[in-house]
């Protein structure tokens, strides 16, 4: 049995009990500790094509993935008895969360420090995306067993919203969103020619849920350096994030277990 925990909000704990022959995959080089009992008994191994479970499908997800831009440098950690491993990337925030079987969790897939194989990974394009290279394609990863775990990589502490009961209007920076369960979001752009001047607002394009499109929305208040740079004066469409309220990386995906659990 595998479990996943965040601890210190830094670092990813990942707890194997039971004997069994369990694995997880997590980002390439993410180990930083682990205890055994008696003598070591996990192993870590690079994945050369991809978390798929046949090679057809690992083959294509690869090739998917280099077109796409949705790298994915995993190794697999395989545990032959009991042990705990703790994982982290560059002391970025760690938020973990359990999928429900059919529940689809999306986000970039630099994003993701680790899952169990019940959670089934995939790439989908969302067909959209003119100015930020985030929104072409999107990785996801669906709950398909009792113990589909994901731990997600947030830069500063992420907030949470959602419209799924209020149906109202959700806007995101394609570069500060982490992460959503729910309906994927349209792409809303706002070109003119002052973009070709240097003199945009900064927000020329965004992600958007409506009413119809009811989704929880994991937001940091960090923006990825990505997109086109437009103006003439070298100034890019988008824009540094300026100080924003926040809530614990920990508390975050609570808040999202919370809403789940109310609407089950």
């Amino acid at each position: 049995m595998i479990k996943f925990e965040t601890i210190n909000e830094l670092t990813l704990k990942i707890t194997s009990q039971g004997g069994g022959r369990d694995y997880v995959f997590s980002k390439m080089g993410a180990f930083i500790a682990g205890e055994s009992y008696q003598q070591k008994n996990f192993k870590f191994t690079k994945v050369l094509l991809g978390p798929e479970q046949n090679v057809g499908r690992a083959i294509l997800g690869q090739i998917g993935r280099r077109f796409t831009g949705e790298n994915l440098p995993l190794m697999k950690v395989e545990f032959g008895g009991d042990s705990v491993t703790y994982y982290a990337n560059e002391a970025q925030h760690v938020v973990v969360y359990r999928l429900q079987n059919g529940e689809r969790l999306s986000v970039e897939s630099e994003n993701i420090l680790a899952f169990t194989p019940d959670c089934q990974y995939n790439i989908r394009f969302l067909a959209q995306g003119v100015i930020s290279q985030k929104g072409l394609a999107t990785s996801t990863l669906t709950g398909n067993g009792p113990d589909a775990y994901v731990a997600i990589l947030v830069d500063g502490n992420p907030i949470v919203l959602d419209n799924l009961q209020s149906r109202s209007v959700l806007e995101a920076d394609p570069d500060a969103a982490v992460c959503w369960i729910g309906s994927d979001p349209e792409i809303r752009t706002d070109l003119s020619w002052r973009n070709l001047i240097g003199q945009a607002s900064g927000e020329s394009y965004m992600f958007e849920w409506n009413g119809n499109r009811p989704a929880i929305v994991i937001i940091q208040p960090k923006e990825r350096t990505s997109g086109l740079d437009l103006s003439m004066d070298g100034r890019r469409s988008g824009s540094a994030p300026t100080t924003q309220s926040s809530i614990s990386a920990q508390q975050s995906f609570s808040d999202v277990n919370d809403i789940l659990r109310r609407l089950r």
